[in-house]
């Protein structure tokens, strides 16, 4: 678990790490609270802490691997449980361990596959008003306070197994793949006119233009390389899948909110016309 601002916003970095520098991994930062989600822990002292230091931050969990958890979003304001019926009725959602949400939603936790199978964050993918939390992402949890609502996150039934991730669900998760025989894509021109011939240095400079954003200009850079990394998806020098997790995660490690990089990456494929 690690901490999130009042309103579901990741903790600024300290003074010693207001953006990652070369060379600096968040996930090994001993700083208590900085870099979103790799500050999370199971160390209960740790958590006291953090709590004595942000009193009023609201508790929150790593999904993915890391946690070994994946959690189904639903947002009845987006006719989710009416996306959730059809879902149950197609296997994908069996019963398990849930959360009554601040909202009035429902977050339905499942087991994760393993570190062998990314699972995509994803927004609308399995229907309107449900997303998905996985690899990359995070949760508010109970006992937290909804910052517009002020109701509280609320465990259904505590004692509740977590249910592994149903075959149909692992698989409606994974963005769709290209048809069989389909041409190839055409290698994306950049801006200095060429083939893309180094795509690990190219995404690196990507996401590093993020990583050094001043306050400000964080959203906007990362929009910016999402259309960049976008053309690479285009040219085939890698999958969306792996595109959309790395952006995901210089965007959080920034300090923006998963809603807010979410947007910024999709409006970036989207106005290179490229499928996220």
């Amino acid at each position: 678990m690690f901490l999130l601002g009042r309103t579901k916003r990741p903790l600024a970095n300290c003074d010693a790490c207001p953006t990652p520098q070369p060379g600096h991994d968040p996930q090994a930062c001993r700083c208590l609270t900085c870099h979103g989600f790799y500050a999370a822990t199971l160390d209960p002292r740790t958590l006291r802490r953090m709590l004595t230091l942000h009193p009023h931050g609201m508790l929150a969990i790593r999904t993915g691997a890391p946690s070994g958890l994946v959690v189904v979003d639903v947002d009845p304001d987006h006719d989710g449980l009416t996306t959730l019926r059809t879902l149950v009725a197609r296997g994908l959602t069996p019963p398990t361990r849930y959360v009554r949400t601040g909202s009035g939603g429902l977050h339905l936790y499942y087991r994760h596959p393993g570190t062998h199978t990314r699972v995509p964050c994803s927004a609308g993918q399995l229907g309107p008003g449900i997303d998905v939390r996985a690899d990359g992402g995070y949760v508010a949890a109970p006992p937290s306070t909804h910052p517009r609502t002020r109701r509280p996150y609320t465990w259904h039934d505590p004692h509740q197994p977590i249910t592994e991730m149903a075959p149909a669900l692992l698989t409606a998760c994974q963005p769709a793949q290209p048809a069989t025989g389909a041409a190839p894509p055409r290698p994306v021109q950049t801006r200095r006119a060429g083939a893309i011939t180094a795509p690990d240095r190219l995404l690196a400079s990507l996401l590093d233009a993020v990583r050094h954003s001043g306050p400000g200009r964080r959203r906007t850079t990362l929009y910016g390389s999402a259309r960049g990394v976008a053309r690479m998806v285009a040219a085939g020098a890698i999958s969306s899948t792996d595109a959309y997790a790395a952006l995901m995660e210089v965007g959080l490690a920034v300090g923006q909110t998963e809603k807010s990089s979410r947007a910024a990456i999709q409006g970036g494929f989207t106005d290179e016309g490229v499928l996220l």
